[in-house]
């Protein structure tokens, strides 16, 4: 009986000294890797849903329920794709999925898991150095309250900036968002070929890692910049607006 049991204990051991160090690995790896990512602050993007379809396509049409500014992402400035192997589950966001459908949609697909998983493959995994930030539900949750809390929408519409065939200067899109937030956005434009003024697009709010706004860049790229980001924003046209030209904010084209 105590040769078994020694036997026994020794293979306990053995498993513990071999099989140990790899269970701590796998339970460590979502969050090791986003450690040695560095970032230092966030920036809520809006979408404006017209232009966005703009961008994809002429003949493109919003989704009927959407006419809103939504959710593009919550973005951690100076890093991306922290974690490659910490992939999206849909599950991990079913108790809030209702929302995301609504303020997160993707306008140019029925289906959003691919758009949400993207942003937090892309973006969360590296939001995920903060506690409050670090699971899939915390990361989207946050987002959406930030954007509530921000509530875009109904402060362009308290100063009479709305979609119409009007035109707007920059400088009286910021103002109207300055008095409100006392921090300087982040404006992008679509400046298509052949059109005789640029397309309102983008609106982003920075924030601290504390969730305090700042103020944002006026440059379009910063240094922490990557490759990828230059890339994307070329493909979209997206830009910072220019404060020379005319702004168009177009109606909404529903899709019928």
């Amino acid at each position: 009986m105590a040769y078994r049991n020694s036997r026994e204990n020794k293979r306990n051991c053995t498993f513990v000294r071999i099989f140990l160090p790899l269970i701590i690995a796998i339970v460590f790896l979502q969050t090791s890797d986003c450690k040695n990512h560095q970032w230092h602050s966030l920036s809520l993007s809006h979408h404006w849903p017209q232009t966005v379809c703009l961008m994809a396509s002429e003949a493109c049409k919003v989704p009927q329920n959407i006419d809103y500014w939504t959710v593009h992402g919550l973005w951690p400035k100076g890093d991306e794709l922290c974690n490659k192997t910490w992939h999206f589950e849909i599950q991990n966001v079913k108790d809030i999925l209702p929302e995301l459908k609504l303020w997160w949609p993707d306008v140019l697909h029925p289906n959003s898991t691919q758009f949400w998983k993207h942003e937090w493959e892309k973006h969360g995994t590296c939001a995920a150095t903060l506690q409050s930030l670090n699971t899939q539900e915390k990361y989207f949750s946050k987002t959406l309250d930030l954007f509530h809390k921000t509530d875009l929408n109904s402060v362009l519409k308290k100063f009479n900036i709305l979609p119409s065939s009007n035109y707007y200067m920059l400088k009286v899109i910021e103002n109207a968002l300055v008095s409100v937030y006392g921090v300087m956005p982040k404006i992008q434009c679509l400046k298509p070929e052949g059109r005789s003024a640029q397309i309102l697009g983008q609106i982003e709010l920075c924030f601290s890692k504390d969730f305090d706004l700042l103020n944002c860049t006026h440059d379009v790229f910063s240094t922490h910049t990557t490759e990828n980001d230059r890339q994307y924003a070329n493909y979209l046209g997206l830009s910072v607006c220019d404060p020379q030209e005319q702004i168009s904010y177009p109606p909404i084209e529903h899709l019928y």
